[in-house]
């Protein structure tokens, strides 16, 4: 299968680098696929997992928190607010961040303090997406 370039690069790194036949992202108006010879395309992501199957074959999975994708010609690149491998998630870390996040939504809901709950109902997604992607 023909293989193209991806880049996956968040503020702090480059998180991926190398050759690959296929890609499915989460896109802002539903997960769509990439593969080699794609039309050239840019969209927003959201929240969601990042599916990649490299050149030789071995899958990656990433769990990505928003961004943007570009397709070109002959590359991709997916510029991703949080970009995280299946290993370098801590699921217990990402579970403490859940339980936190719903407990300032309760406190919102509750109007027991000045919280946005936009803020928290993202970092709620957030972490549930960590936790079913790492589990």
């Amino acid at each position: 299968m023909p293989a193209f370039a991806l880049e996956v690069v968040t503020p702090e790194r480059v998180t991926y680098s190398g050759q690959v036949a296929s890609l499915q992202a989460p896109g802002s108006e539903g997960s769509f696929g990439v593969l080699a010879g794609h039309i050239p395309l840019l969209t927003a992501l959201q929240i969601g997992r990042l599916h990649f199957v490299e050149a030789g074959g071995s899958e990656v999975q990433m769990a990505i928190s928003g961004g943007f994708v570009e397709v070109g010609r002959e590359q991709v690149a997916v510029l991703a607010e949080t970009a995280e491998r299946i290993e370098e998630i801590d699921v217990e870390r990402a579970e403490v961040a859940r339980q936190r996040a719903e407990e300032r939504l309760a406190q919102a809901r509750a109007g027991q303090e000045k919280i946005d709950a936009a803020r928290a109902e993202a970092a709620l997604a957030r972490a549930i997406n960590r936790i079913r992607i790492g589990s």
